[in-house]
């Protein structure tokens, strides 16, 4: 799985390794407070494999402000619909 975090094709899609490790650590970060998974296949994966999958399915990025809670006191994961 961490591999999976090495790939080029999820890097470039954020934009890089730093903005690719924030998104992950700010999704994982919401994931264990509660929020619930974007993705349908979500049984049985870990937390990691969750937001790697909803990186790639482009349910979640790095841009802007939105959040879950719709908070606007720090950057988090934009969600797509």
């Amino acid at each position: 799985m961490i591999d999976d975090l090495k790939s080029e094709v999820l890097i470039n899609k954020v934009g890089g390794k730093f903005k690719l490790t924030a998104l992950v650590q700010k999704r994982l970060n919401e994931l264990v407070q509660g929020s619930r998974p974007l993705i349908e296949d979500a049984g049985g994966r870990t937390l990691l494999e969750i937001v790697v999958q909803e990186i790639l399915q482009d349910k979640i990025t790095i841009d802007g402000l939105a959040t879950a809670d719709n908070s606007q006191d720090e950057p988090k994961s934009n969600k797509k619909d």
